[in-house]
Formats: C-alpha cells, sequence, structure tokens
C-alpha cells in the first residue's frame, strides 16, 4: 500500500480594480493572521495605501491584520456571509488562476507554485484580453496590423497559453 500527502498551499491575492491588476501574491502552507498583515505591508508599500479594502470573513484575518490595516489607514468592507459576487474582480480573478492554470499544472512545492504564479501574472497583465478592459490587458497593447503573425509560448516551460503578435515586416 502506497501513500501519499499533499501539503496544502494558501495564495494570498491582493487586486487593484480599475485595471484588474495583481498588485501583490503570496503563497504559504501555514496562513496566519501575522502573515497576512505582512502581506498587506509588502502590497502596500510607502504612500500607494489605498483608502478602503474589500476582502471576506476568513478567519486567517484576525487580530493582526486587522490591527496593522488601522495602523496603515485602511478602511476595511467586509462583504456579507457567502456572498462572493459582492467580490466579483477577486473571485473571477482567481476562477482565472485555477482555470487557465493550476488545472493544467503539478504543483511539487510552495516554490515551484510561486514560479508558475509569477509566470501566470505576467501573461495576465500583458497578453491575457480582458472583457471589461475593451479587450486589453491590464498593461495595455499596441495595435499591430502589419507583419507575419508569430507565436510567443508563455506561462511555464513551452508555453500553457500563447500571444500573437506581428513580426516586423
Amino acid at each position: 500500500m502506497h501513500t501519499i500527502s499533499f501539503e496544502v498551499l494558501f495564495v494570498f491575492v491582493v487586486l487593484a480594480h480599475e485595471r484588474r491588476r495583481v498588485l501583490h501574491f503570496n503563497v504559504t502552507p501555514h496562513p496566519t493572521a501575522e502573515w497576512t498583515a505582512q502581506q498587506i505591508v509588502e502590497a502596500f508599500p510607502f504612500d500607494s495605501v489605498p483608502k478602503y479594502l474589500l476582502r471576506d470573513r476568513d478567519r486567517i484575518y484576525g487580530y493582526e491584520f486587522r490591527k496593522q490595516l488601522e495602523v496603515m489607514d485602511i478602511e476595511e468592507v467586509l462583504g456579507a456571509p457567502r456572498s462572493p459576487w459582492q467580490r466579483a474582480y477577486v473571485e473571477r480573478v482567481i476562477g482565472s488562476i485555477r482555470r487557465e492554470c493550476l488545472d493544467h499544472v503539478i504543483v511539487y512545492d510552495e516554490e515551484s507554485l510561486l514560479r508558475m504564479l509569477r509566470s501566470y501574472f505576467r501573461y495576465y497583465h500583458g497578453s491575457r484580453l480582458h472583457l471589461s478592459l475593451d479587450k486589453d490587458s491590464p498593461d495595455p497593447r499596441t495595435i499591430q496590423s502589419l507583419g507575419q503573425v508569430i507565436t510567443i509560448p508563455q506561462v511555464g516551460v513551452g508555453g500553457l497559453h500563447h500571444r500573437y503578435e506581428r513580426s516586423a515586416a
């Protein structure tokens, strides 16, 4: 008889609504309120602190996390219990991460997950089209109309996704 054990890894994501940009993410096998408080500090250095932070009611946002928000003068906005539609943008990006990336790869450890997510977010910001952004990516792209269409593999080795551009004539 063989036993396989998997370590559960938690992904923490901070999303800016206006351009659907992932501002910060990190991974841990053991999330705590102290760890999430540190993630907020890392996500918003110096003068980039937002006025509001919309979050769910997960127990990971304990006293230390709430205290850090108070120190940074960030007002918490809690979604209603069992109401993911109140956090539609972040729920959408989490679903995209799952469907477009993590459902197609094997994650070995914390470092491999971080590497895969870094690669996915480069694709997400620079190549992935968003209907809500008028079919543009969070980092705006220029329209190309001349040259042969070429494919550029993105996300992981060999390219889980591809970006299509026109080569210089």
